[in-house]
């Protein structure tokens, strides 16, 4: 039997061989050439600030339409990106919170489409006439359909939803919002007479409106008196003596959020109004007073102050340089400064994160640098300036961007 040699050169030991073989190997020269590259150009992206396109520029979408929700995965990176890629056609009056040119800087980033309906709004006035206005709207709320209509509620005054009438608008059933006025009434409260408005249809319910203890011979007319605009209805006691003391009752603040309004903005978008009570004393002979009830006879009107969501991308290119100097950093520091500024928002003075984390270095909550840049949107010195102020905390920019490579953050 011939036994065939596994070695050709007897001198050469098994490993050399097998090297020999991998030299001669025709892919050895291909492969290495492209280790040497691939390694090179990892090399050239961490320290020439460069980036790839990997899992990390990947975000989780929550979208919902119409409250209907929608998990997407996407490399999207503004609002209206992602909008486009998921094929949602966006109608003139409807309504996206954020607004398109947001972008999509982390996971778990949320977008409402609101979608534009036809509405009937049917006003009747203190007298009695109906007028209807028809119109487009993405607003959920009866009152805010009407507010958005141009129509005035005061505090007594009610919107809303009714059964459609099925009016046929562009081929669409309309919704319909009915707006209740309050009817205006003198209530003379033992002596003195207020102006209130009211929805009771009788005097009697107007004394369980305003929660006025009486007695039916004291009021005037009858409890079953139905109430038209402008009557004059009176509560007294003749049998006790009556003192009345009016306060006012503060107005209250809420905030809530315009999408049309830039993030980190605010701006008043009604003025409050405050109320007004009536305190009833009975007074005893030797002076001393009882405190009997309470009655509000105009309610307050809460101010309030819109604050705004829309995030409007201002994003910095060309020279940076001459940016970071007028803000006072070392020639030096530039080059770290640049490195973590471009890493935390790409030198987007808009950038922000779920978190409330907001501008150039990503300022935790974004209020801190709305305090100290007003014109934090626009001014790209004093938002660098602030965010010197904080790199301090590290010895420098220098010492920010190596906390920030052992980290990813800073």
């Amino acid at each position: 039997m011939t036994v065939k040699k596994r070695f050709s050169n007897p001198s050469k030991t098994p490993h050399q061989a097998r090297i020999h073989r991998l030299k001669n190997h025709p892919f050895v020269v291909p492969v290495a050439t492209f280790l040497v590259l691939f390694i090179f150009t990892m090399l050239g992206f961490i320290f020439l600030g460069g980036s790839t396109v990997g899992p990390s520029d990947s975000h989780i979408v929550h979208l919902y339409i119409d409250g209907k929700q929608q998990i997407l995965p996407s490399r999207a990176s503004t609002v209206g990106d992602l909008l486009n890629r998921a094929q949602v056609q966006v109608g003139e009056h409807d309504v996206v919170e954020p607004s398109r040119d947001a972008e999509i800087t982390d996971d778990n980033f949320s977008i409402n489409v609101y979608r534009a309906h036809a509405v009937t709004i049917v006003d009747t006035s203190d007298a009695g006439k109906k007028t209807s206005l028809a119109t487009y709207t993405a607003q959920q709320s009866p009152t805010s359909i009407v507010k958005q209509a141009g129509i005035q509620l005061l505090p007594e005054d009610t919107a809303v939803l009714a059964p459609s009438d099925n009016v046929l608008r562009d081929g669409i059933i309309s919704q319909k919002v009915v707006v209740d006025r309050a009817t205006p009434v003198k209530l003379n409260l033992y002596g003195v007479t207020y102006d209130v408005r009211t929805h009771a249809n009788t005097v009697e319910e107007l004394m369980k409106e305003r929660s006025i203890k009486y007695d039916a011979a004291s009021v005037s007319p009858a409890l079953a008196t139905p109430i038209k605009t402008n009557d004059a209805i009176f509560v007294t006691n003749p049998g006790k003596k009556i003192a009345t003391t009016e306060e006012i009752i503060v107005a209250g603040q809420i905030t809530v959020n315009d999408p049309n309004l830039a993030l980190g903005q605010t701006k008043v978008q009604s003025e409050g109004v405050d109320g007004k009570r009536v305190v009833v004393y009975e007074v005893a002979a030797d002076g001393t007073q009882k405190a009997l009830q309470t009655v509000i006879v105009i309610e307050p009107v809460a101010k309030v102050i819109a604050k705004g969501s829309k995030v409007v991308a201002n994003r910095i290119g060309g020279d940076k340089g001459s940016i970071l100097t007028a803000a006072g950093v070392p020639a030096g520091q530039q080059a770290a400064a640049d490195f973590v500024i471009s890493r935390e928002s790409g030198w987007n003075l808009a950038a922000h994160n779920s978190g409330g984390c907001l501008g150039l270095g990503q300022a935790c909550p974004g209020s801190k640098l709305v305090n100290a840049c007003p014109n934090w949107d626009t001014d790209a010195t004093c938002q660098v300036r602030f965010f010197s102020g904080y790199s301090s905390r590290y010895g420098g920019w220098q010492g920010a961007q190596e906390f920030w490579l052992l980290h990813g953050w800073w």
